[in-house]
């Protein structure tokens, strides 16, 4: 499998105004969100990259793409119909070629070398399918993500066969259907916001769409059907991963981006400062 192309969605209430937000990078120089992403992208060895947005949006995306502007192709979503049919609003641009996803309000710190992105192509490449990366969850925060169940690779503790997909699901539903077996009690395997997505999931969402004209679709329902149609896995991954439209989202994923940088050391003293100084202050009271 030969994967070339990504499709960021932008089109949704919450993704619309956070990848236009402004960060400081590992090298002091200040960036979009969105230009995060596409350096991300870029980096695992993409070489076109289509934009979902929401009608009107493209001139602000436009001025926010950094050195990636010869990559990208806009797409616009002609109707609010959902998260899933923002995906197949580019299928004209993935054509029958598998692609790389990514959300757009969220954010990847890498801790290794090698980038959650580039991983995930490495092993679709390999085993020729669709795949999502994953991390461990806390029960109390699957309400926010999509959630898997899946039993683990013989011989391999990073990879899953996913046998079913629930979108934000309690936790007594999560309980019941989406144990994985030798992961830590009370954690859930939950979507990282990165998939490689083949020309299947394009089909099975285009059904959907087709079979609900009137109803929103979900990412997650249609890779729950893909899990019971052909062999679809997950890559659980370690890497930091923040979801900017939650409580203090920009304010965690900038404070980790600038703890992995060049100016480490001068933040951590500051920081430390900063401690000292208000719990002495409180001492005082």
């Amino acid at each position: 499998m030969n994967i070339k192309k990504a499709v960021i969605t932008l089109a949704g209430p919450d993704q619309r105004k956070l990848p236009l937000q402004s960060l400081i990078d590992q090298r002091g120089i200040e960036k979009s969100v969105l230009e995060f992403l596409l350096d991300e992208i870029q980096l695992a060895g993409i070489e076109q990259i289509g934009i979902v947005h929401f009608p009107g949006d493209e001139k602000a995306f436009k001025n926010v793409l950094g050195s990636h502007s010869s990559e990208v192709t806009f797409i616009e979503q002609s109707q609010p119909k959902g998260y899933a049919h923002a995906i197949f609003s580019a299928k004209s641009f993935t054509g029958n070629d598998p692609f790389l996803h990514l959300v757009g309000d969220h954010l990847y710190v890498n801790k290794g070398n090698i980038s959650a992105a580039k991983q995930l192509i490495s092993v679709a490449s390999a085993k020729n399918c669709s795949v999502s990366a994953v991390q461990p969850t806390k029960e109390n925060h699957i309400s926010m993500f999509g959630v898997v169940g899946a039993s683990r690779i013989q011989g391999n503790n990073e990879l899953y066969k996913i046998e079913r997909v629930i979108e934000k699901p309690t936790p007594t539903e999560a309980e019941q259907k989406l144990l994985v077996p030798g992961l830590r009690a009370g954690h859930y395997l939950c979507f990282y916001g990165m998939h490689i997505l083949t020309n299947s999931v394009m089909k099975i969402i285009e059904q959907l769409l087709n079979e609900q004209p009137d109803n929103k679709v979900n990412l997650s329902e249609a890779l729950n059907v893909l899990a019971k149609k052909e062999e679809y896995l997950a890559l659980e991954q370690n890497d930091l991963r923040f979801d900017l439209g939650t409580k203090y989202g920009l304010f965690k994923a900038q404070l980790a981006v600038a703890l992995s940088g060049n100016d480490r050391d001068q933040l951590m003293s500051e920081l430390l400062e900063f401690f000292v100084a208000k719990d002495l202050n409180t001492v005082g009271k």
